[in-house]
C-alpha cells in the first residue's frame, strides 16, 4: 500500500498498541487491559513493491522478533526507480510498527481513508543506519529496533517512513506494508 501519512494520522489511533503490559497474574488472568506478547521470532520473507515494473521501490521484511522488553525487524529498501530517494524517519513519518486490532486490509483500508491509523511505533535504533539518500539501483538492508512491549493478539504492519523523491522533494511518503503478522500471546 502506498500511503501519503497525514500529520493526524499518526497521532489518532489504538491505546491498546502501546500500553501492552505484562500480566504477572498467570495464563487464566482475566484482567481487562492488554497483555504482553511473549517472546517470538517469526520468519516472514514478505516482499511488495510500489510503481510500474522498471520505476518500483521494493519493500523487504525478512524477519520479526518480540523481543521481552521490545521488538527488532529485518528490513530492506530496494531502489529501482531512475530518481534518488531521501531516507529519513522523522517524528511525522517514522520507520517502525503499526499495531492494530485487527489484520482485515477492508478494514485497514477504511482506517485510512477516515484518518484513524494507530500511531506508529517509532523505531529507536537502525543497526546500521540507511544512508541519506539512496540511489536509483541502490538498496539498504538493516535492522531496525526500539524498547516496548508489543500487544499479544495484535496485528503488526511494518511501517517505511520519510521516503522523499529529489525530484519532487514537497512529496513525501511513507510504506505501510500489505502483509500482516498477528503477534501470539
Amino acid at each position: 500500500m502506498f500511503v501519503l501519512v497525514a500529520v493526524g494520522a499518526a497521532i489518532a489511533g489504538f491505546a491498546f498498541s502501546s500500553n501492552a503490559r505484562r500480566d504477572d497474574a498467570g495464563a487464566g488472568s482475566t484482567s481487562g487491559s492488554s497483555v504482553a506478547a511473549g517472546e517470538q521470532t517469526a520468519v516472514l520473507g514478505w516482499r511488495e513493491t510500489t510503481g510500474e515494473q522498471g520505476e518500483q521501490l521494493v519493500f523487504r521484511v525478512e524477519t520479526l522478533e518480540v523481543l521481552r522488553n521490545g521488538w527488532r525487524v529485518e528490513v530492506a529498501l530496494e531502489n529501482r526507480t531512475s530518481a534518488a530517494i531521501r531516507v529519513m524517519s522523522t517524528q511525522r513519518q517514522p520507520f517502525g510498527l503499526m499495531v492494530l486490532s485487527t489484520g482485515d486490509y477492508d478494514a485497514f483500508e477504511e482506517m485510512a481513508r477516515d484518518d484513524e491509523l494507530p500511531a506508529v511505533r517509532p523505531a529507536v535504533r537502525y543497526e546500521p543506519r540507511p544512508p541519506a539518500i539512496l540511489e536509483p539501483g541502490e538498496s539498504w538492508a538493516g535492522a531496525i529496533s526500539a524498547p516496548g512491549a508489543l500487544v499479544a493478539s495484535g496485528w503488526v504492519r511494518v511501517v517505511f517512513g520519510g521516503l522523499v523523491s529529489v525530484v519532487r522533494p514537497r512529496e513525501s511518503m511513507a510504506w505501510i506494508t500489505d502483509h500482516t503478522y498477528r503477534v501470539r500471546p
